[in-house]
């Protein structure tokens, strides 16, 4: 089988011991026999903890927390989308008091966020909370907590809880939450999205996706597919006949959480396919990769969407 590497941080990958090359965020591979279980051990830099595990059918079926697996026919990738860190001294990162609570980032391993108030909690924070800011808002004339990590903004209520989480390029407080976010799409998409806020909730109000660029011509069916999960207008992309049939369509391709370019060997055994990859889960940490390829007519419109077996 197939076995490609992928990791957040450049790292070097042993196998049964062995050194076999780095791994960063750029796709390698070998080819293995499950069965052997091989033991992989997977070295990062920056003082960051190793980590390791056998690679054999039960970590395509049950992953390690640390790990995500994209299971792609007779293929599998493994992303470490996170490493330890070997420094445990405690840092204080950000401090503050709010409605009574004293809210708490803080290194020690991880990243984490504790809320002591009239009851307690901790959780882990990414990485970019390392350099946490805070501020104090109103919204809807409630008090919350903004907590900024990088581009990653974090808003706890009164009480101490959470109750947004999510990367934004820009916010806006007021009578309700505005935010933009951006994604990482071939038409450089942004949502423009309004939340109301009752004091412990925050409720979508209105929405839209906004495309900033057209698509390149070779890439077209790659920016249908992220258009539908983006919740753009997906329909510009289809000819009139399937145009009709648009939400059917939307209900056809399923709860897809991303879009990926097709492997080497797919594209080696389907070289003349439209395709992309759309990313399904399947557990905690596993998801599963369905191919789906597209037809265009003679205006650059798609006449069909059907999946690659």
């Amino acid at each position: 089988m197939r076995i490609y590497f992928l990791s957040y941080k450049p790292a070097i990958l042993k196998l049964n011991g062995l050194y076999v090359g780095g791994i960063d965020l750029f796709e390698r591979h070998i080819n293995v026999d499950l069965k052997d279980s091989l033991l992989a051990e997977i070295v990062p830099g920056d003082n960051l903890q190793p980590v390791n595990f056998f690679i054999n059918e039960h970590l395509l079926s049950s992953p390690p927390p640390f790990l995500d697996v994209y299971l792609m026919q007779s293929e599998a990738l493994i992303f470490v989308r996170e490493y330890g860190n070997k420094n445990v001294n405690l840092k204080v990162v950000a401090q503050t008091r709010f409605c009574g609570n004293l809210v708490t980032v803080f290194e020690q391993g991880g990243v984490y966020m504790s809320v002591e108030g009239s009851s307690y909690s901790l959780v882990p924070l990414h990485n970019k909370f390392s350099q946490a800011r805070c501020e104090e808002k109103m919204l809807g004339g409630y008090p919350v907590l903004a907590i900024w990590g990088g581009n990653i903004l974090q808003i706890l209520d009164a009480g101490g809880n959470r109750i947004f989480l999510n990367e934004v390029e820009s916010a806006e407080f007021s009578t309700e939450l505005k935010i933009v976010a951006a994604f990482e799409t071939c038409t450089a998409a942004k949502a423009v999205c309004t939340y109301s806020y009752d004091g412990e909730k925050l409720t979508l109000s209105d929405g839209k996706t906004v495309e900033t660029r057209p698509p390149e011509q070779g890439i077209l069916h790659f920016a249908f597919f992220e258009s539908v999960l983006t919740h753009g207008n997906y329909a510009d992309y289809l000819d009139g006949e399937l145009k009709g049939k648009a939400a059917a369509l939307k209900d056809y391709l399923g709860g897809f959480v991303s879009v990926t370019v097709p492997t080497e060997k797919f594209y080696s055994e389907h070289p003349a396919e439209r395709a992309a990859g759309l990313v399904y889960p399947k557990a905690e940490n596993l998801f599963e990769v369905k191919y789906f390829a597209v037809d265009l007519d003679g205006d650059n419109k798609i006449s069909n969407v059907y999946p690659v077996e």
